[in-house]
């Protein structure tokens, strides 16, 4: 088996994603994409034409972001007819997959040179947009296993951990602070692509979404987002969400809810691509690596819980990299929900000054098919701006999966 390295990251800033106020909300998501394809091939010099495949994530897969949005970008971007492009959905982990599937292309010597990345226009195309709901609306399946929001799910998690509104409200304080600082200092310079219109005017060139000044008092004013959808009951179905809940888990007397808008991922547009090559390709063509991808893996977790499975996908990469958590020197874990990166640092006994560096999804937002992608390019940014050596990416996925991938810088 080869090596796919990794030649350069880019991403967008992220824009609220509101129709009415969010800066993006004006650009298609194709056009999204395409901008960060052509950037990546503007810093790198890189001949389109040589590109084998691009390979998009992408959630709501309907309506804007239907028929292919790799494709259509591809095509958008002016780029020659002749590059094909393929759309996947890993639902939060689709930009992450798609790199994934980029460095096995690569890796298996199948292909030399292949862009990866994600994109979500959340104020075009909300979350549901493909009218899938939770299940499909399978009766089947919603049998076998009563899938309630991930909202839920992530206060199920507190629930059962232990954590406290308190626990989870700290998260995501450190989180904006950790963003402020790092805004301020331009860490995220590096990777950041101003985005323009088709005139070329530029609409948004930082990350508008992380709320400086955030404070615990502040997010203790805030009331539960999913108190009252636990309540809600299926057309069809005798339970509500937070009785299937207890179906599962009947070790529970009820779910303690105490996540809200300040300490889960905001809403926001956005767009990431990864170039990458074989050793082969880059040394002839002149192409200097950042990365090389170490280990990649996937696992599922139960699917009511939904949000646990970055625990189990990332021991399952570690034992393919032959490495342990000490092994690894920064860490980015998405911040879906604050329960989600606390439970998974206290599993694995993660040094919590290693993840999120930066701050995370709490502070920068989360444009589900696009944040895999993103938090490659910040990870690749903060190992060289610390001179380290390995990193990890980890992301918990709706139906009870997780993604993990470890780099190496180069």
């Amino acid at each position: 088996m080869g090596e796919a390295w990794i030649i350069d990251a880019v991403r967008t800033p992220r824009g609220r994603g509101k129709k009415e106020t969010g800066a993006l909300s004006g650009v298609h998501p194709q056009e999204l994409f395409a901008q960060t394809i052509n950037a990546l091939k503007d810093r790198n010099g890189i001949d389109p034409a040589d590109v084998e495949d691009v390979v998009v994530g992408c959630v709501s897969q309907a309506g804007e972001q239907g028929g292919c949005m790799a494709r259509m970008a591809v095509l958008a971007a002016g780029w020659p007819y002749e590059i094909t492009g393929v759309t996947v959905n890993r639902f939060c982990a689709s930009g992450q997959q798609a790199v994934n599937f980029a460095a096995m292309g690569i890796a298996s010597g199948m292909q030399d040179l292949v862009v990866a990345g994600g994109v979500e226009s959340m104020s075009r195309c909300p979350m549901g947009s493909d009218k899938a709901g939770l299940d499909g609306h399978n009766r089947h399946l919603r049998e076998l296993h009563p899938l309630v929001p991930q909202g839920i799910s992530a206060d199920l998690i507190a629930t059962l951990e232990g954590f406290s509104r308190e626990d989870v409200d700290r998260f995501a304080v450190r989180s904006q602070e950790r963003c402020a600082i790092a805004q301020k200092e331009e860490r995220f310079a590096k990777s950041l692509i101003p985005v323009t219109d088709l005139d070329g005017q530029v609409l948004l060139e930082r990350d508008e979404h992380p709320r400086p000044g955030t404070t615990l008092e502040g997010l203790a004013k805030l009331s539960p987002s999913f108190e009252e959808i636990g309540k809600y009951v299926q057309k069809g179905d005798t339970l509500s969400f937070v009785e299937k809940a207890r179906r599962v888990y009947p070790q529970i007397d009820g779910v303690r809810h105490v996540h809200h808008a300040g300490n889960s991922s905001g809403i926001v547009d956005g767009a990431g691509a990864v170039l990458l090559a074989s050793p082969d390709f880059a040394r002839a063509h002149g192409l200097k690596p950042r990365a090389r991808v170490i280990a990649m893996a996937t696992a599922g977790d139960e699917p009511v819980i939904m949000l646990t499975a970055p625990v189990p996908a990332t021991r399952r990469c570690l034992r393919k990299a032959g490495m342990t958590i000490q092994d690894i020197d920064l860490i980015e874990i998405n911040e879906a929900f604050a329960a989600i990166p606390l439970k998974v640092m206290r599993d694995l006994e993660m040094d919590p000054d290693t993840v999120n560096v930066n701050g995370g999804a709490i502070a920068l937002g989360h444009p589900v098919g696009a944040t895999g992608a993103l938090l490659i390019s910040t990870l690749l940014d903060e190992l060289e701006r610390q001179d380290k050596t390995t990193g990890l990416v980890t992301l918990c996925t709706g139906g009870g999966m997780g993604g993990t991938t470890i780099l190496e810088r180069i």
